[in-house]
């Protein structure tokens, strides 16, 4: 078999059995470089917290319709159900719904 690493040479020697002893782990010698990468998912709390997050089920053409409108869509719908309220609130107040009964509870 050919040797492909080339000869050994003075600033690199061939390694002996007692080099091999010797030999630590890699994630001991330098453990911030064998260390899982630090993951950070969205964007973190807010610092003055001014929106709720929620689950919204909406029609697929309003979505859709949202999105073509290009980055900021979300804060775009938070707009439109903004005035949704101002101009229901100048009129009559929106029929309650029955709430249906918590799942959390069972």
């Amino acid at each position: 078999m050919p040797n492909i690493y080339g000869k050994p040479d003075a600033e690199n020697p061939e390694w002996t059995r007692e080099d091999f002893k010797r030999a630590k782990p890699g994630e001991e010698v330098f453990p911030e470089a064998f260390a899982p990468p630090k993951q950070r998912r969205g964007r973190g709390p807010q610092k003055a917290p001014t929106k709720q997050q929620i689950t919204l089920r909406l029609s697929r053409d309003v979505v859709t319709a949202y999105k073509r409108t290009g980055p900021g869509w979300q804060a775009r719908v938070d707009e439109a159900l903004k005035a949704g309220l101002k101009t229901r609130s100048r009129s009559t107040p929106a029929p309650r719904s029955k709430a249906r009964p918590s799942k959390l509870g069972k």
